[in-house]
């Protein structure tokens, strides 16, 4: 059975034809946002499910990518960035934290369910939406629960239910107060497809169909079921008429009645053909449960011509169906949010003439990162390249608020590129990348593996071999072991600029004053702890290399004056050695000479002397040029970079006031914990 196939009925399609687009379903990932997002999409292409995770939920596999939108509510700028970019018309706001008793942060419910709101009306209230449907909760009446309506007093008693009434008085302040058209649906006991395994139906259907009952609580306690597809109508209707005649007002989404844990229970057993009896009590029940919860359905009727038409029996019956379909889709195991790893990382991507690849890039680091499921930002550096890699990069940032392009104002070379993606990135730990894919985005879970795992701070790929000429891969594997014989540090080899690091590594790199840094031998000079991963560096995907025998010649010079004294060393011994060898030759040239006074002089030797310790002088003098050079230019204290402009979803940032209050702006969300 699909998932349209699941919730739809022949009301469906016309409502949802009839909502004016783009749509965004906030809390998208969750069991009923879910449902209405396949709902709609089976029938238009302007929907768009919005989730604070970076990664694909797993509710919403079928649904196209560019459909998913990753946003945290209680980012003001991300929502603002949100809407600025798609211009929604119906907003279906059904994001919450707290419903479930393994939802237990007090401070993130009230985050979660009254600022995060607050973030979405303010920029719903900006864009001008056509209709704002909030998803509330019978939990609201709190202790007042049994048969209540509407003008019910609200007696909360649980944060989640405190939380919920103050985000229904949200409501009815903007929409009574300032004409946002908005209305407040209090859900009841909604069930069906896609719900958690871990719920009372579907473990329900679960166990039935292996003939036993779940756990069960006191068969006394009642509750007013509401089939999901019933729950997705009533939205829709709530969209459509509900935030006109009731703008502002708390509908209770409900049947109307009271079904009792027993009859839930007989159900099953008339349904699977159980012949046991329930174990009564064996799951306790939660803080904050009251024996009897059902609500009264007339002012649903009355404002948005709605009513439960799917009995319990008939409800149970389709989402036995379904879970019957899609066996294996439901995971068993749950992290509740407030327990998800708060990592998150930073890609820094430095560009020079890579047009061509950075939409694959931005496209394979995207799935990468959802599928460790973690947080995360791609920084893409466009250090001044002539084609027109910033406004290709532009783009995708317009479009996903993840992104960040810096221009710099000319080209400053890639080690600054990457310092200055650096120091805005506000990642955990920050991923070093060349904009040419020649470093794979797929090593990085094994990069992240030993970071989050085994406590590595420096994870960098080491390169075992290239897809390269021969000559080209004996320089660079050369290169790199001259450079670690040299080095008064421990340098790996074949370890470019790819890389992980972690957070307090990258400040400490970027508290070094140096100007002209080269950033694989800082990673080793800071120290802690470091490790290689194996891999194959590819061919450039995209053009020819914009390295030359010249530029690495350059790049050698760089590494070896910048981390060791072998060459002034050499001079040193050099001289002494040639010392020795003059007195060898002028105690020679006197002996011969006392031997056999009529020898000529030599004019080739001479000349060879000459030459020779001319050139040495030349060569030495040059040595010390390169260190006096470095010197110079450590003394200039020019800064390493200058940034032209920032682009972040649909900011941009050109002149130097709003650059600056970016970079402060990310500097204070970074030093307030990632």
């Amino acid at each position: 059975m699909t998932m349209a196939a699941a919730i739809d009925t022949r009301e469906i399609p016309q409502l949802a034809a009839a909502l004016e687009g783009p749509i965004a379903v906030f809390g998208a990932g969750g069991f009923i946002g879910a449902n209405i997002v396949h709902a709609l999409s089976a029938h238009r292409g302007d929907v768009y499910a919005v989730t604070h995770q970076s990664f694909r939920p797993w509710r919403l596999n079928d649904i196209e990518q560019r459909c998913i939108i990753k946003c945290d509510i209680n980012s003001q700028q991300e929502v603002v960035d949100l809407f600025r970019t798609f211009k929604f018309r119906t907003v279906l706001f059904f994001a919450a934290y707290g419903a479930y008793a393994k939802q237990a942060d007090g401070a993130l419910i009230y985050q979660t369910n009254v600022l995060g709101l607050f973030n979405v009306l303010s920029a719903a209230e900006e864009q001008g939406v056509r209709a704002f449907v909030h998803a509330g909760s019978q939990s609201e009446y709190g202790t007042n629960c049994a048969g209540s309506a509407e003008d019910w007093e609200l007696q909360p008693n649980s944060h989640y239910s405190v939380s919920k009434v103050a985000a229904a008085y949200m409501i009815r302040y903007w929409g009574q107060q300032r004409s946002l058209p908005a209305v407040n649906l209090r859900l009841y006991s909604a069930y069906g497809p896609w719900e958690e395994s871990d719920r009372l139906i579907p473990a329900l259907v679960q166990k039935g169909l292996s003939g036993a009952y779940p756990p069960l609580v006191d068969p006394e306690i009642s509750r007013d079921f509401v089939y999901v597809a019933d729950v997705v109508r009533a939205a829709l209707l709530a969209a459509l008429r509900g935030v006109e005649s009731a703008k502002g007002e708390s509908i209770n989404i409900c049947s109307g009645r009271k079904t009792t844990i027993r009859q839930v229970a007989m159900a099953a057993r008339d349904l699977f053909g159980l012949d046991t009896e329930p174990a009564w009590g064996s799951m306790g029940n939660r803080a904050w449960d009251l024996k009897d919860w059902y609500g009264d359905p007339e002012l649903a009727k009355a404002k948005l011509g709605w009513e439960s038409t799917t009995s319990f029996e008939r409800g149970l019956a389709l989402t036995t169906e379904w879970f019957s379909a899609n066996q294996g889709l439901v995971p068993t195991v749950y992290l509740p949010v407030d327990v998800l790893s708060p990592v998150r990382i930073t890609a820094v991507i430095a560009c020079y003439k890579d047009a061509q690849a950075v939409p694959l890039m931005h496209e394979r680091l995207t799935a990468v990162f959802r599928s460790m499921q973690v947080e995360y930002e791609i920084v893409f550096v466009n250090d001044a390249s002539p084609d027109n890699t910033a406004e290709v990069a532009s783009a995708i940032a317009a479009k996903d608020p993840r992104v960040i392009v810096i221009e710099h104002s000319r080209n400053f070379g890639s080690q600054s590129a990457f310092l200055s993606g650096m120091s805005i990135a506000t990642g955990n730990a920050v991923v070093l990348m060349d904009g040419d894919l020649q470093d794979p985005p797929e090593l990085i879970p094994q990069f992240f593996e030993k970071w989050h795992r085994e406590g590595y701070d420096v994870v960098y790929g080491r390169r075992v071999r290239r897809e390269a000429s021969v000559l080209m891969g004996l320089a660079y594997k050369g290169f790199y072991r001259l450079f670690r014989q040299m080095a008064h540090i421990s340098v790996p080899v074949d370890a470019g600029d790819f890389s992980l690091i972690d957070r307090k590594v990258v400040d400490q790199m970027l508290l070094l004053p140096e100007t002209d840094q080269f950033l694989r031998g800082l990673r080793a000079w800071v120290g802690f702890r470091q490790t290689g991963v194996d891999y194959v560096r590819p061919e450039r995907m995209f053009g020819v290399s914009t390295n030359n025998l010249l530029r690495n010649l350059r790049w050698a010079r760089k590494g070896i004056f910048s981390f060791s004294y072998a060459p002034l060393e050499f001079l040193l011994f050099g001289g002494l050695a040639l010392i020795a060898l003059a007195a060898l030759a002028l105690v020679g040239t006197i002996a011969i000479r006392l031997y056999d006074p009529a020898v000529p002089r030599g004019i080739t030797t001479i000349v060879a002397l000459i030459l020779g310790f001319g050139g040495l002088q030349l060569f030495a003098t040059a040595i010390v040029g390169e260190y006096v050079g470095k010197i110079l230019e450590e003394t200039k204290k020019r800064p390493k970079f200058i940034v032209r402009s920032i682009a972040n979803g649909s900011r941009r940032m050109s002149t130097s006031t709003a650059v600056r209050s970016f970079i402060q702006e990310r500097a204070r969300f970074r030093e307030g914990g990632c």
